[in-house]
């Protein structure tokens, strides 16, 4: 996440007819950039603790530190997990010991801690997590900071800053959850968010505090599905969540889920895709559709025989590879497991590797 992965294409030249040659390259047929140059996408096979929701994953130095809903009162609240090659992956502590503060006395009724998204920006990481009971858009976002993700180091210290921004319930036609920090720059830092309601929706940050920028209010929706009718609780129609985006190249792009997640067997969580020359859109699918009349080019399908409902992805980006990391429920138990996938940009666009 906090380093870019280039990608160089390559074309071979090869000899046409003079006629035909130029016929292609008037006509724009051959194009070097539209080329595709990775090699096909690769599952990878993972071991050890992958018991594992809504991962969100970052490395520092040589250990890749992965973060998910989850955890308890007894053990503590949003689990870690640690690899040095990820596909090894042990638990390896906590964010939290107890809930913030804050949070039961801003959302009454909560009980855990939803949907971490970790970044880096202004020399410290930035772990971001979501307060909310399930099927209400009476929700929050909130902020903690370490300056280090090494449990060994001196400077390990988990630091909550408290609430970054709530929705309210019949106020609000948009969910305070599932958020993602979004860098253009060291002075141009995004929050998007949103699940069900209204959708996906993106605000500016303030890099000096993590929090909300108080001199540009502007809110911006990036994705929504039509409902049919009025919005229920819980909510049954127009799902999209858990955006996140990347920029590739020239583009941004904003993989969000579409559908159900959290019902085992039965879940039809799905990973779509669009893209945007602007890091707050609009965003639109391969085919032009906007991903605001609820548009997106699928990454992911629903289900395999083995594992359903694919969703709630984070990219991961190194130097010579992207990677889709998200979670699947095992068709037999309807568990949760992490999946990682490598990432083949083809013709501008993400391909993965299919569920087995």
């Amino acid at each position: 996440m906090k380093t870019t992965a280039m990608q160089t294409s390559q074309c071979r030249f090869f000899t046409l007819p003079v006629i035909a040659l130029f016929t292609l390259i008037f006509a724009g047929s051959v194009s070097c950039a539209d080329a595709p140059t990775d090699p096909p996408p690769v599952l990878l096979e993972l071991k050890g603790n992958l018991s594992v929701h809504d991962p969100a994953l970052i490395k520092e130095g040589n250990t890749y530190y992965l973060f998910c809903t989850g955890g308890n009162r007894r053990a503590g609240y949003t689990p870690i997990r640690c690899s040095k090659d990820l596909r090894w992956w042990t638990l390896c502590g906590h964010v939290f010991r107890e809930l913030p503060a804050w949070a039961p006395l801003e959302i009454p009724g909560t009980r855990g801690i939803w949907a971490p998204d970790i970044s880096y920006f202004n020399g410290a990481y930035h772990l971001y997590y979501s307060i909310s009971t399930f099927g209400k858009n009476n929700s929050a976002i909130g902020l903690a900071v370490n300056k280090t993700l090494d449990p060994n180091s001196p400077d390990y210290k988990w630091q909550d800053r408290g609430m970054v921004l709530r929705s309210t319930a019949g106020v609000d036609d948009w969910n305070a959850i599932d958020a993602n920090i979004v860098i253009e720059d060291e002075k141009n830092v995004w929050i998007c968010w949103g699940s069900f309601w209204s959708g996906i929706q993106m605000r500016r940050i303030d890099p000096a505090t993590g929090k909300l920028s108080a001199e540009d209010t502007s809110h911006h929706t990036l994705s929504s599905r039509p409902r049919k009718g009025e919005q229920q609780t819980p909510p049954v129609d127009g799902s999209v969540e858990a955006p996140f985006i990347v920029k590739h190249k020239d583009w941004w792009y904003l993989f969000v889920s579409f559908d159900l997640c959290c019902r085992g067997v039965d879940s039809t969580y799905n990973i779509v895709v669009g893209r945007s020359k602007n890091v707050i859109g609009p965003y639109a699918d391969r085919d032009g559709v906007p991903m605001t009349e609820g548009g997106g080019t699928q990454v992911l399908k629903a289900t395999t025989e083995n594992w359903k409902g694919p969703g709630h992805c984070a990219v991961l980006r190194e130097p010579d590879q992207d990677y889709l990391v998200f979670h699947a429920y095992h068709g037999k138990t309807g568990r949760s497991e992490l999946k990682i996938s490598t990432i083949s940009w083809q013709d501008g666009w993400p391909v993965v590797a299919p569920l087995p």
